[in-house]
């Protein structure tokens, strides 16, 4: 390669390596999904009101009564995690981008399992049809394909089997407040746990259904639940 007089050769190809590992950077961070899509997002609406369980529904194992599981005080639901179980909305959503803002009380031996449940289809039943974000501890971002519910990086896998988190937890200490936010738009699910994208999946075999929170275990509490319509 000839360079015209004047020109420093090896400036010239320091600045070309770094043209390089720039587009190399940005063809990398063109992989990760845009966080927050504001540019698509309408305004907020709330699913939790603060103050009762209206516009929800529950789904209790061996029928128990689920205001034994689930309260609300001081304009937070709490979930004792026993027994397992869920409570969904009563309206059918696609999609949006949702927010649940939430913590774990406390972190007891096999007590400390919960997770966002989108997509969910009838009929009710421990477990349903559903895409889960997991919200075990240490491991918020899993995402698990539920009852015959499939997906494109899913197939090959069963049931119990998740679509593990991208990287190192993200997770905030117990008795912090954790935000899991989920994008559902079309059949594709991702997954962004306190701002950071950790996992997503495509091809889903749902594309709308129901959202829900699971009773599985954990001490809980929820303080903000709400949705964004997505346009594209």
């Amino acid at each position: 390669m000839k360079f015209a007089a004047g020109y420093n050769c090896e400036l010239l190809l320091a600045w070309f390596c770094g043209v390089l590992m720039a587009a190399g950077c940005c063809a990398a961070q063109d992989n990760i999904p845009e966080y927050p899509p504001v540019h698509s997002r309408e305004l907020s609406v709330p699913l939790f009101n603060g103050k009762d369980f209206t516009g929800f529904t529950f789904c209790m194992k061996d029928n128990t009564d689920p205001l034994q599981t689930w309260s609300v005080t001081n304009g937070v639901i709490r979930c004792t995690g026993k027994p397992t179980g869920y409570l969904r909305t009563t309206q059918s959503y696609s999609n949006y981008f949702l927010t649940v803002e939430w913590r774990f009380v406390k972190i007891a031996p096999k007590a400390d399992n919960t997770g966002v449940l989108v997509h969910m289809q009838l009929p009710d039943k421990v477990w349903p049809k559903c895409v889960q974000v997991q919200g075990k501890h240490t491991r918020q971002g899993d995402l698990f394909l539920m009852a015959g519910a499939e997906s494109k990086e899913h197939q090959g896998k069963d049931a119990n089997t998740p679509i593990p988190l991208r990287g190192e937890s993200v997770e905030k200490p117990v008795g912090e407040w954790n935000t899991a936010e989920t994008v559902c738009l079309h059949h594709h699910v991702e997954s962004f746990i306190n701002g950071k994208f950790v996992n997503e999946t495509t091809e889903c075999t749902i594309n709308d259904g129901f959202i829900g929170i699971q009773s599985e275990g954990g001490d809980i509490e929820i303080r903000a639940m709400y949705y964004s319509p997505l346009k594209y």
